[in-house]
């Protein structure tokens, strides 16, 4: 692959990071209210490393969603503040997944792989330039 070809896939990713971090953000957000409103909606884990209610579990989900999401948005405005949060943003939402296997193991998962890219895809990107370059 020649370095053109990079720079397009790295571009390209850059508009996926954003769409996908604000997917990720709305996905959370709802994985959140979830929590909040039904404890018992959850898989009960029993003896693992983190034991935090479901409750608070919902709380961190819907904070961690809302700012991903609006970092998401921002990320098409190219801004490097957006990128930087972004990255910082995506390595939290996949510790969080990470660390919330037990209680919903396929979307975790889902989410976790959407976080590997954002991260690839918005530090590779290459920052915009030229005249359509807001």
């Amino acid at each position: 692959m020649d370095g053109e070809s990079k720079a397009a896939w790295a571009a390209g990713g850059m508009v996926f990071a954003a769409v996908s971090m604000i997917m990720m953000g709305v996905w959370q957000a709802i994985e959140g209210i979830f929590g909040i409103a039904t404890d018992n909606f959850y898989a009960e884990v029993q003896d693992y490393v983190v034991s935090i209610d479901t409750t608070a579990w919902g709380w961190i989900h819907l904070i961690l969603g809302v700012v991903t999401a609006l970092v998401g948005c921002a990320l098409f405005g190219g801004a490097t503040w957006a990128r930087v949060l972004g990255v910082v943003l995506a390595c939290l939402v996949l510790i969080n997944n990470f660390l919330y296997l037990p209680y919903y193991p396929f979307w975790s998962l889902l989410i976790i792989a959407l976080a590997i890219f954002s991260i690839w895809a918005m530090t590779v990107a290459p920052k915009p330039t030229g005249p359509d370059y807001r």
